[in-house]
């Protein structure tokens, strides 16, 4: 397991100063959710910026911007505690995984935009323009770090 740790830190792209804290936090619940930790610190970077305290107008909370009703869902009592952030973030992408059948751009967009969206959009990334660039910016980062075999 300490091996895989290891492995898995090479790829993780490097965080901003203010975020190295998190290096840590970010492989253990990799590790643990079984989700490429890539991932997980794209979706942060696009989501808040690592602000722990971020909170979005429609009421997305901490790192990964959980929505009530997603921290809720994945048992997350106070989601500006950043551990049960990253893990319940990190929780729902690999559920969107299975859900969506491993397309990551699928994933992301529902990330963004929710699942029913997805669905709606005849499961493909909806036409919003937010969740679009939201999918691109995030593939973009995936791809400048050579990361989207290993998701």
């Amino acid at each position: 397991m300490l091996a895989k740790a290891k492995k898995v830190a090479n790829y993780l792209p490097k965080l901003p100063r203010r975020a190295d804290h998190l290096r840590a936090v970010i492989e253990s619940v990799a590790l643990s959710v079984d989700i490429a930790p890539q991932l997980i610190h794209a979706v942060i970077s696009a989501e808040s910026n690592y602000n722990d305290k971020a909170v979005s107008p429609k009421g997305a909370m901490g790192l990964m911007q959980l929505m009530p009703a997603t921290a809720k869902r994945f048992g997350v009592e106070d989601p500006f505690v950043i551990e049960d952030n990253i893990f319940a973030g990190a929780s729902y992408l690999k559920w969107l995984m299975g859900f969506f059948d491993g397309d990551i751009e699928l994933v992301l967009a529902a990330y963004n935009a929710g699942e029913q969206a997805v669905v709606r959009a005849g499961r493909k990334v909806p036409k919003y323009p937010e969740t679009q660039a939201y999918v691109r910016r995030i593939m973009a980062d995936l791809s400048s770090t050579q990361s989207l075999s290993n998701l």
